[in-house]
C-alpha cells in the first residue's frame, strides 16, 4: 500500500511539473520582462499586412514593397503590396475591409472624409499614422511643346493620371484653380508608365505624374527625350489653397531631371494610413516598426528623406489610431 502510494505522489509531481503551475511567479529574462508577455507584445495578431500602392514605377509602390518585406521579414507575417490606381482605390480598399494599410494623398484622403468628389459618402474606417514627403505636381511637356505654363495646357491633349487616382484629383482641382475644365482639354486617363508612353509617342502633348522625387517615369523621359517642366506660380497655389488647404508650394530642386533652375509648382503631402477596425497592438507594432525603418525606406527610395521625423509630425487628415497613438505618447 505504501508502495503504491508513494508511486502516487510522484505520478502527480511528475504532472505538475511537466504542466507548470499556475500560481508560480512568471520568471523573467534578463531585460525585466516577464517571459511570454515580451513576445506576446512583439506579435502581430493578423497574419495578413496588404499595403495599397500605386503604379509600379511609382514611389507608392517603391517604399510599400520595403515596408512589405521589412514587416514580413520582422513580424513573420505575410505582408505584399497591391498595385492599384493609388489614393481613391486604396481609401476604397480600406473601407471595404480588402487592405490593411495604404500610401495616399491628403488630397483624396480629406475628399474621402469629407464623402465629397470621388466618394458618394464619408468615410469611416480609415485612419492615419503617419504624414509622408509631399507629393510634388509634376507637369511634363515635349520640349518644342511651346507648353511652360499650367494655361498653357487649354487646347491639348493631357494623360491627368488613373481616373479617380490622387493625381487625377488633383490635377482636376489645379485646373480648375486656374479656370481650367476637361471641357477645355483632350483629357486622357493615364497612370505614370502609360503617360510616359504616350509622351515618347506623341499621342499626348503633356502629363501630370504626381509623385515623389524622383519619378521613375519622368526621369527615363529626361534622359531619352527633351521634356520641360510646365511651371505653377506660387500666388495661385496660395489662393487654390484657401479652399483646399492640403496644397502646399514647391520647387523641383535644379538638376532633378536635367533642369537647369528651380521649377515652381504644387505639391501635396502624402499620408499612411490604415483601417480603423484593426487592433491597437498590431498597429502600434505598425507604426513602431515604420519609424524605425526609415533608413531602409530612403534606401530604397530617396523620396523617403523628405518624410517628417516623428517629433515633426503635423497635419494629419484624418483621426489618429488608438495604436499609433499609443506609440506617439512613448517618445514624448
Amino acid at each position: 500500500m505504501k508502495k503504491r502510494m508513494l508511486f502516487s505522489s510522484l505520478a502527480l509531481a511528475a504532472f505538475l511539473v511537466g504542466c507548470g503551475d499556475s500560481s508560480a511567479p512568471a520568471t523573467t529574462n534578463e531585460a525585466g520582462s516577464s517571459n511570454g508577455a515580451e513576445t506576446s507584445a512583439e506579435k502581430v495578431e493578423t497574419n495578413l499586412v496588404t499595403i495599397g500602392t500605386g503604379g509600379a514605377s511609382g514611389p507608392y509602390n517603391i517604399l510599400g514593397t520595403t515596408l512589405a518585406d521589412i514587416y514580413s521579414t520582422d513580424f513573420g507575417i505575410n505582408s505584399r503590396t497591391q498595385t492599384t490606381g493609388a489614393s481613391v482605390e486604396n481609401i476604397n480598399l480600406l473601407e471595404q475591409g480588402k487592405i490593411e494599410v495604404a500610401f495616399v494623398m491628403s488630397d483624396a484622403l480629406s475628399q474621402g472624409l469629407a464623402g465629397e468628389v470621388s466618394f458618394k459618402e464619408p468615410i469611416k474606417n480609415v485612419s492615419q499614422i503617419a504624414t509622408l514627403y509631399p507629393n510634388v505636381v509634376q507637369i511634363i511637356a515635349k520640349k518644342d511643346s511651346g507648353i511652360e505654363t499650367i494655361e498653357d495646357l487649354k487646347g491639348k491633349r493631357v494623360a491627368v493620371g488613373d481616373q479617380n487616382s490622387g493625381v487625377e484629383v488633383n490635377a482636376r482641382t489645379l485646373l480648375a484653380g486656374h479656370g481650367i475644365t476637361y471641357d477645355d482639354l483632350q483629357v486622357d486617363y493615364l497612370g505614370y508608365a502609360e503617360a510616359a508612353d504616350g509622351l515618347n509617342a506623341g499621342t499626348i502633348d503633356a502629363a501630370f505624374l504626381t509623385s515623389g522625387l524622383p519619378n521613375a517615369s519622368v526621369l527615363e523621359l529626361s534622359e531619352t527625350m527633351g521634356i520641360t517642366l510646365v511651371s505653377v506660380e506660387p500666388t495661385n497655389i496660395e489662393e487654390i489653397a484657401k479652399e483646399h488647404p492640403y496644397f502646399i508650394s514647391y520647387e523641383v530642386p535644379a538638376g532633378t531631371y536635367g533642369n537647369e533652375e528651380p521649377i515652381k509648382t504644387a505639391a501635396v503631402p502624402n499620408a499612411l494610413v490604415v483601417r480603423s477596425d484593426m487592433s491597437e497592438n498590431d498597429v502600434y507594432l505598425l507604426t513602431k516598426k515604420f519609424y524605425e525603418s526609415q533608413e531602409k525606406l530612403v534606401n530604397s527610395h530617396q523620396a523617403a528623406t523628405e518624410i517628417p521625423s516623428l517629433d515633426a509630425q503635423s497635419g494629419f487628415i484624418a483621426p489618429v489610431h488608438p495604436g499609433a497613438q499609443k506609440y506617439f505618447d512613448e517618445q514624448k
